[in-house]
């Protein structure tokens, strides 16, 4: 059973975005053309200390550039549309701190009776 070698790495760029890294790689097929693989790798730790890195892997080639380049633009123009470009979600807030909304039941002081001190 022969192994698939993954081919060596002609253009590479590399996006870190927290747990997250995005590699850009560009690669060569056995017919010396040039394709595209984006992997995710997002950084796991367990309990103990100990960590791993789950990744996931996309081949693009050429003759899906443009299409895909097109329905990359559609979605991320939509998401930004209707959402902005502002992140709303804890998780991704290093320093986010939720408000606490305080209420304040309000008392009425008539059930209470007065009371001096000098009564004591």
């Amino acid at each position: 059973m022969s192994e698939r070698v993954e081919q060596e790495e002609i253009f590479s760029q590399v996006l870190r975005a927290g747990r997250r890294t995005y590699f850009f790689d560009v690669r060569s097929t056995k017919a010396d053309d040039y394709y595209l693989t984006i992997t995710e790798s997002k950084k796991f730790t367990h309990d103990d200390g100990s960590f791993h890195y789950q990744k996931h892997k996309i081949y693009l080639y050429k003759e899906d550039f443009s299409d895909f380049r097109e329905m990359l633009d559609k979605a991320t123009d939509y998401i930004v549309k209707e959402k902005g470009e502002e992140v709303i979600s804890e998780r991704h807030q290093k320093d986010y701190k939720k408000e606490e909304t305080e209420t304040v039941a309000e008392t009425s002081t008539d059930s209470f009776t007065d009371v001096s001190f000098e009564d004591i």
